[in-house]
């Protein structure tokens, strides 16, 4: 039977992100890191929306395509250099899945509002950007938060919590208190709630 289009986008964008050659070590298992990233991505998005349009699980999968090809090192490393990292990513990541979802099938409608959606657009007005930022703090603080904490400074992680808890909504709010957190964090956790 033929793939659909929704089918067939996944299966190319996780194509691109398994030729990520930095891995991820799981359970003794090396897995491509952006490939591993957007399997998170896809299914902590069905736990918190199972109802998710085509549109919004395509732009949760497609959030790093090919992250690894524009190193942060190539800007400067202060805040602006960051943030037009991360502006450069955006695009890199609506450009590429914007060519998978033409070659696929999908009209010029439907690849615009993944595009929307791969930028997060209007966090906090558009309810499918808010998802999407909610599903990325979610994946963050489940399983990248511990390692992450481990290399900086509490006020640091205090500071970056605090900021990611404003990016969320209250159903991402709620969603995040129900994760498991290793008693350091939990503690860390309350203190940037406090």
């Amino acid at each position: 039977m033929k793939p659909t289009k929704f089918e067939s986008a996944i299966i190319l964008i996780d194509q691109k992100n398994s030729e990520d050659i930095n891995t991820y070590n799981v359970n003794g298992f090396d897995y491509s890191k952006e490939l591993l990233y957007a399997h998170r991505m896809s299914k902590k998005l069905l736990q918190f929306d199972p109802e998710a349009s085509e549109a919004l699980q395509i732009a949760a999968r497609a959030q790093h395509i090919c992250r690894w090809k524009i190193a942060r090192n190539e800007y400067p490393m202060d805040r602006v250099g960051y943030l037009k990292w991360r502006e450069t990513l955006k695009n890199m990541h609506a450009d590429i899945t914007a060519e998978i979802l033409k070659q696929v099938g999908y009209d010029s409608e439907f690849v615009e509002r993944v595009s929307f959606l791969i930028n997060k657009k209007l966090i906090k007005k558009d309810e499918g950007s808010q998802t999407i930022e909610d599903v990325i703090c979610l994946v963050f603080m489940e399983f990248h938060f511990e390692e992450f904490a481990a290399k900086h400074s509490d006020e640091k992680i205090i500071d970056i919590l605090q900021k990611t808890w404003k990016k969320m909504s209250e159903d991402g709010h709620a969603e995040a208190l129900k994760l498991k957190f290793s008693d350091k964090s939990l503690s860390l956790v309350k203190q940037a709630l406090a």
